[in-house]
């Protein structure tokens, strides 16, 4: 019978935890590559096959319009201007390869989860500071403002996970520290 909150447990767990924000880390880094193309296929949708959601959503078939509009016009006129969400989308990917330190060794790198969710925190002060300044729908606030209450969830979970492995480690298990963090995944 195994036991599901020994050490190897734990660390199974932190490690599926990680690897689910790693990969949705990813997919939102790599989505902020191709922002036009996927605005086209977006608005040319809600005129075709998901129109009804934009009859049910009128204010959201408008906003994508616009964001379309404005982003066709920045990147005939001035592509340079979208070269600031190619910075976005590094910075994704390049926060998902901190998040490696956490899955080799969760007790030791449990910052770079703290900070994570220090990162989540902060995605509510900006969206409530900026996007008025920039003109930016409050409901579409309060969706990029989900960004950081769904990206804290997991990272709550891992940092639970992380203090109850560090506990059982100070409380002499027998597996040394090393034993626990190259135990295969």
């Amino acid at each position: 019978m195994s036991d599901t909150n020994g050490p190897r447990a734990l660390l199974k767990r932190i490690r599926v935890w990680l690897v689910v924000f790693i990969v949705c880390l990813v997919l939102s880094g790599a989505t902020a590559f191709p922002l036009v193309t996927e605005l086209r296929l977006l608005d040319g949708a809600l005129d075709t096959w998901a129109a009804p959601l934009g009859h049910a959503f009128p204010g959201l078939a408008e906003w994508i319009a616009r964001v379309r509009g404005g982003l066709e016009g920045a990147d005939a006129e001035a592509p340079y201007l979208l070269y600031g969400t190619d910075w976005l989308a590094f910075a994704h990917l390049v926060i998902a390869v901190a998040f490696h330190g956490p899955y080799r060794d969760p007790v030791r790198n449990i910052w770079v989860v703290e900070f994570g969710m220090i990162a989540c925190v902060g995605i509510i002060p900006l969206a409530l500071i900026c996007g008025p300044v920039r003109g930016i729908p409050f409901w579409w606030s309060v969706i990029d403002m989900s960004f950081g209450v769904f990206g804290i969830l997991p990272l709550l979970a891992v940092r639970r996970l992380i203090k109850r492995l560090e506990a059982l480690g100070a409380a002499g298990t027998g597996l040394t520290e090393t034993a626990v963090r190259t135990s295969p995944a």
